[in-house]
């Protein structure tokens, strides 16, 4: 995501130049913690580019097994805020995302359920995915109140829906000393294939990921 975020200065700074009005903002919501660079393109329309980071840590149980799962959120953001009545806006562009959740299975108590399966946690060397965002370029649609470019210190937010598509997941296990080489080394595979569709299926709800995000801005 570097040359992602390089792209994104460059055409920040591009565009600043030729514009009127510009500003720069600070936010924080559920696309992380980041920024944007506004400015104007007509009286009553400003564009915004930005950039957004986050790492978080939590547990989660979608299926019969509990992950550790670690959220890491990277968003570039091009957008257009069209505010025809005064303040109050209509947003709508482009979310290049690679949010990502990397998960590791844990056992509960001394043993790991998988596919309606128990396994000895003994039998179980790793139990590892990741899940990833169906669409890497997202459409984002949203309403909010303030712009980047006004003049001054103010603040501005935004409520709105990404587009993201049907997260994609994928598990993989190795199997313990205790079972390697054996049938129950061949069922742990077979079951694991079985959790990753379950999970799959699963996060078919997720395809639309809500923004809420609130900064200040300063405008020149």
């Amino acid at each position: 995501m570097k040359a992602l975020r390089i792209a994104l200065a460059i055409a920040a700074i591009t565009a600043a130049s030729q514009a009127q009005a510009v500003g720069v903002g600070v936010r924080a919501g559920t696309t992380g913690i980041g920024g944007d660079i506004g400015f104007s393109v007509a009286p009553t329309l400003l564009a915004r580019v930005g950039y957004s980071y986050l790492n978080y840590s939590n547990n989660v149980e979608v299926t019969d097994v509990k992950y550790d799962g670690k959220l890491k959120l990277s968003n570039g953001s091009f957008l257009l805020d069209w505010s025809p009545l005064g303040p109050f806006r209509i947003t709508g562009g482009l979310i290049l995302n690679d949010n990502k959740v990397d998960v590791t299975g844990t056992p509960t108590g001394s043993s790991y359920t998988i596919n309606g399966n128990t396994y000895p946690a003994a039998a179980v060397g790793t139990l590892n995915g990741t899940v990833k965002v169906g669409n890497k370029v997202a459409p984002y649609l949203g309403i909010g109140y303030g712009n980047v470019a006004t003049a001054g210190v103010n603040f501005y937010f935004d409520l709105g829906v990404v587009f993201q598509g049907t997260p994609k997941a994928e598990l993989s296990a190795n199997c313990g000393s205790a079972i390697v080489g054996t049938p129950a080394c061949s069922q742990l595979q077979s079951d694991v294939a079985a959790e990753q569709a379950k999970l799959a299926d699963d996060l078919k709800r997720f395809q639309y990921y809500p923004v809420a995000n609130i900064g200040l801005t300063i405008g020149f």
